[in-house]
């Protein structure tokens, strides 16, 4: 059952209204809009900074340089800019004459700001990280605190998700700072919740959008914005920000083309296949014309570059026209799937072959397989020990420990579950060097004596 909203608009979704500066006015109108102040805001930020130091899908660099999540960020933000763009043109066109027309050339900047954004309440070690923390709860030490938290806060920890903890990231007012968190533009924010409901919703997926602590956050968000809220017997479930979808197909794109080049460089793939493997995204006779092209350069890696570079702006085009052909379902809460789904049969097919070969040959490769084994473990051990001292804070290595903790997280917090939330904000801020080198630290294996 939907709420009376049968439809959003973009006259409501379009909002530079800031988190926690709702009564703020600003008078002076400088040349950059509200949401190239978000994008810049992220860029200048030390979260972002961080997200250089933790694992995309590939250990980090040694003499060969692959993707880590800042980087890998950055080029989803310029792929979600021009999935944006292209789509804003189209839908210019199709709403020729509205009073609202003029707010649709801000969708490439909120777009791009969400995208710089998505990853920055991933821990350390990728996906593994999100699983190391969950896994805690659900079946590791932690387990045996279940019945000291609510259902809610349980669901929170036992399917915690990088996504949800990037919307805490940006809107919680963490020790020391202001009201508001970032005090980003309600659009932005909406854009980066790719799953717009609270964790008992979550299924087996352990994917949601906001922690019971930021669920009224949200809704304040949301309700705003004009979001189609769904009714559910349990739980809070709303419709997803049109934006979301794009900024969805930027992540994705860069993902499965990136994480093949990066394989290529590192000598998982050959060249003769992902040239093969690229070249399907196109019909034959350009097919042929690409092949002609290449053959003006020696250098493997530098065709590669330059089919990726193709590919990317076949799937933006392809996405961009899906996204408009489906406005009216997208803004009605209506459509299901993601954009990548919907493309036309060519690029759906080489999308899919393309996501068979990184299964088989990427993310089951043993140097990957390795991150996830050592990530694992060294989050689990982080989060089981300050877990303790959060819980004892009176012991002696309680308090050396907890001293190590910077003073924004709030371990002190009166209830259970906001000790725990300090913990994961902790651990979930660190990058993979700093999270090994403590582990190391704390099991002695890192120690510098004088003598």
């Amino acid at each position: 059952m939907v709420r009376s909203i049968e439809k959003m608009s973009w006259e409501r979704l379009i909002s530079d209204k800031r988190f926690g500066m709702e009564d703020y006015i600003d008078t002076k109108h400088g040349p950059r809009s509200d949401f190239q102040r978000d994008y810049d805001r992220l860029v200048f930020s030390s979260p972002f900074r961080r997200l250089q130091n933790k694992t995309q899908v590939f250990p980090l660099p040694g003499s060969i340089f692959v993707h880590n999540r800042l980087t890998h960020s950055v080029e989803v933000a310029c792929v979600g800019r021009s999935l944006a763009t292209e789509a804003a043109i189209a839908l210019k066109e199709k709403h020729a004459g509205a009073s609202w027309l003029g707010k649709l050339d801000a969708i490439g900047e909120i777009t791009a700001a969400a995208c710089l954004a998505h990853d920055l309440g991933n821990p350390p070690f990728g996906h593994s990280g999100e699983k190391a923390i969950s896994s805690f709860f659900s079946e590791g030490a932690g387990k045996e605190l279940e019945s000291e938290l609510t259902a809610e806060q349980w669901s929170d920890l036992t399917h915690f998700d990088g996504n949800a903890n990037a919307f805490r990231l940006l809107t919680h007012r963490f020790n020391g700072r202001r009201p508001g968190g970032f005090a980003m533009t309600y659009s932005t924010l909406a854009s980066i919740v790719k799953y717009p409901y609270d964790s008992s919703l979550a299924g087996d997926k352990n994917k949601f959008g906001f922690f019971t602590t930021e669920k009224e956050s949200f809704m304040k968000v949301a309700d705003d914005l004009g979001m189609i809220r769904v009714e559910e017997t349990e739980g809070v479930r709303y419709a997803r920000h049109p934006l979301v979808y794009l900024v969805e197909a930027a992540d994705d794109i860069c993902y499965e083309v990136m994480d093949i080049e990066d394989a290529h460089k590192l000598g998982l793939v050959a060249t003769d296949t992902v040239i093969d493997l690229f070249l399907e995204f196109f019909p034959s006779e350009r097919q042929s014309k690409m092949r002609e092209t290449m053959k003006m350069v020696q250098d493997p890696n530098e065709k590669i570059g330059y089919l990726r570079s193709s590919v990317i702006g076949a799937l933006v085009r392809a996405c961009s026209t899906v996204f408009v052909e489906n406005e009216d379902e997208i803004l009605a809460g209506k459509f299901r799937g993601s954009l990548l789904e919907k493309m036309p049969a060519l690029e759906s097919e080489a999308f899919r072959k393309c996501n068979d070969l990184s299964w088989e040959k990427i993310y089951r490769a043993p140097d990957v397989v390795d991150i996830e084994l050592a990530g694992t473990s060294i989050i689990s051990f982080l989060v089981e020990r300050l877990t303790n001292a959060v819980r004892f804070p009176h012991l002696n290595y309680s308090r050396l420990l907890l001293s190590k903790v910077p003073q924004q997280y709030d371990i002190g917090a009166p209830t259970l579950y906001g000790k725990l939330q300090a913990v994961i904000d902790h651990v979930s801020g660190m990058t993979d060097v700093y999270a090994l080198d403590l582990y190391r630290k704390l099991n002695g294996t890192s120690l510098k004596l004088n003598n």
